[in-house]
């Protein structure tokens, strides 16, 4: 009986050492793209902010933003990005750092929305006996990644190509009618001075 209640003292002690030496320290505030709307092939930037809502500072290890898309195939890909910033990165306690993660999307990838998936993984310093010690990994997943087809950007340009023709065209034609006026009215200043009659002497 002794042995037992030794026994589930010492679980108990464990358990609750573990609870005090994993504690949350942080939260992902915002995430946000670079911008609304990507092509196949093209590359931008996700940028993070994380706020150490703790009396202690923190540290990030690391930062990553996890996609899953599938290719025009069918084909389903995960791919995990990293943030470009030097990790381990400190943040005190009450403040908050923003961060980019690169991204790089395929050439194949297929048209639509994904959500991509932005966890960070901190530790945080405990005074006591001076060390880091693992905390939290929090995570923001409100992202909304929109993949456009490129023909919608081959028209566009294609439009826009088309409207600036038009009004060069219109600007050359306008120019030739003021050309054409302006050398009409020249000739017709010569003509009538030629043709004036001259004073007769007495």
């Amino acid at each position: 009986m002794n042995r037992k209640l030794v026994l589930m003292a010492l679980v108990l002690s464990l358990a609750s050492t573990s609870m005090i030496q994993i504690g949350k320290a942080t939260v992902i505030t915002t995430a946000s793209l670079n911008k609304d709307t990507y092509l196949g092939g093209q590359t931008g930037y996700i940028s993070a902010t994380i706020y150490n809502d703790k009396s202690e500072k923190i540290r990030v290890t690391e930062l990553s933003a996890t996609i899953d898309y599938y290719y025009t195939d069918g084909t389903v890909y995960i791919q995990k990005f990293f943030t470009s910033a030097a990790m381990p990165d400190e943040i005190a306690a009450g403040q908050s750092e923003t961060y980019q993660i690169p991204i790089s999307l395929p050439t194949n990838i297929a048209i639509g929305y994904t959500n991509p998936r932005v966890e960070a993984h901190t530790e945080i310093w405990r005074p006591q006996d001076d060390r880091w010690i693992s905390s939290d990994h929090p995570t923001y997943d409100n992202l909304e990644l929109y993949v456009e087809t490129p023909y919608k950007q081959m028209y566009e340009t294609s439009q826009q190509t088309n409207e600036n023709l038009a009004n060069t065209m219109n600007l050359l034609s306008i120019t030739t009618v003021v050309f054409a006026a302006a050398s009409g009215f020249l000739l017709f200043l010569v003509f009538t001075r030629k043709t004036r009659p001259t004073a007769q002497s007495q």
